[in-house]
């Protein structure tokens, strides 16, 4: 029987949006922001059968396109990733009464809204892993540490930018750690074996025994912000997967490239925590030849628009990238939001592409809101 051991008959989660790369920092550097995906998860008593599956509604983005089997869906799937580490093989489907210490039958439901947008390079999908984590924790009361549940993360999401800012909140360098062999195996099991696909027949006796995420994979650090700067998120039309943005990247680079983007990203960490900030400092140091050089083909506009919006032609902005894989275009600014946007909507529409905008601000890391 599968029960919650701590009483709680709801709570929401709560993942911001993030941005990876901020140009020069490829892999290494993610920042949270303003849009989230918010997960209700309540416990209703039901007459019905024992063992009846969770309940998943969805709203906002991607909400034509999420599956809504808890065998199917991402952050369910790891959520249960994560309680069946812990030897929970099953979604709670019973409640303690606090009153009497006696047990009733539940249905666990859990209420989807998302505002980040599927495939446009901030963060969804980091933003549904992260959720999962946090979701298979608060059900199975695992209490586990910060640094445990960004182990299960990249467990699923092996590059460390997205998730660790989506956990931890703010603007944020990570790296994965050099392991033993035996962590190094264990670490690199493919996922389709942490998350197995699950077949049309599978019962919830299926899959009982994932293999578990060694201790540590990754580290991070919290840098410095200046307040007073914003982000314009300008998001074009068209989904651009991480996959085919990864395919396009060369196997090796040359020494000046890698120098050229290790000087940036060595003075970016500090410059953006710098009040004021210095536009002329910033958006040089928001330059990159390792990732942004090589997905120009799959982003009509975006030599244009970060080559063409400027400090000088646009006072407020201090730098302009790639967010993430694409497509999206993120610009860091304190002021000027309007005109920056508007002049990179003009120049998308020049190549046939519409945009949306909004200006966000960075956000706080997830957060569980127990009631």
């Amino acid at each position: 029987m599968a029960s919650v051991r701590q009483p709680c008959s709801s709570f929401t989660i709560r993942v911001p949006a993030t941005s990876a790369n901020i140009g020069p920092g490829f892999d290494v550097v993610g920042l949270s922001l303003s849009l989230h995906l918010t997960l209700t998860v309540t416990f209703v008593p039901t007459d019905g059968p024992h063992g009846t599956p969770p309940i998943l509604k969805y709203t906002g983005e991607g909400s034509d396109e999420v599956p809504l089997d808890p065998y199917k869906n991402l952050t369910t799937r790891v959520a249960l990733y994560v309680l069946r580490c812990h030897g929970i093989q099953r979604f709670p489907t019973t409640l303690s009464d606090p009153s009497d210490g006696t047990t009733r039958n539940v249905q666990l439901q859990i209420a989807v809204d998302n505002e980040i947008p599927f495939g446009r390079g901030l963060g969804s999908s980091g933003a549904a892993v992260i959720a999962g984590v946090l979701l298979g924790n608060e059900l199975g009361n695992l209490d586990l540490s910060t640094s445990r549940m960004l182990d299960f993360a990249l467990m699923v999401e092996r590059h460390p930018d997205n998730v660790t800012a989506a956990l931890v909140g703010g603007f944020v360098g990570s790296y994965l750690r050099e392991l033993d062999t035996a962590a190094t195996e264990a670490a690199s099991v493919p996922l389709s074996e942490v998350l197995p696909e699950y077949p049309p027949d599978a019962g919830e006796d299926w899959g009982l025994d994932p293999p578990k995420p060694p201790t540590g994979i990754g580290h991070y650090v919290r840098f410095g912000w200046s307040e007073s700067i914003q982000a314009v998120a300008i998001v074009p039309r068209f989904e651009l997967s991480t996959a085919s943005a990864r395919q396009v990247l060369p196997q090796s680079y040359s020494r000046k490239d890698l120098v050229f983007n290790l000087q940036r990203i060595a003075v970016l960490t500090t410059a953006l925590a710098a009040n004021p900030p210095d536009p002329e400092l910033i958006y040089e140091a928001m330059k990159d030849r390792i990732h942004q050089p090589y997905r120009k083909e799959l982003i009509p506009g975006l030599p244009e628009v970060t080559s063409s919006i400027t400090p000088e032609t646009h006072p407020g902005l201090l730098g302009i990238c790639l967010s993430g894989a694409g497509p999206t275009i993120l610009a860091l600014a304190t002021g000027g939001f309007e005109a920056i946007a508007e002049d990179a909507r003009a120049i998308f529409k020049t190549k046939g592409i519409e945009v949306d905008w909004k200006v966000l601000h960075i956000a706080p890391g997830s957060t569980v809101q127990r009631s």
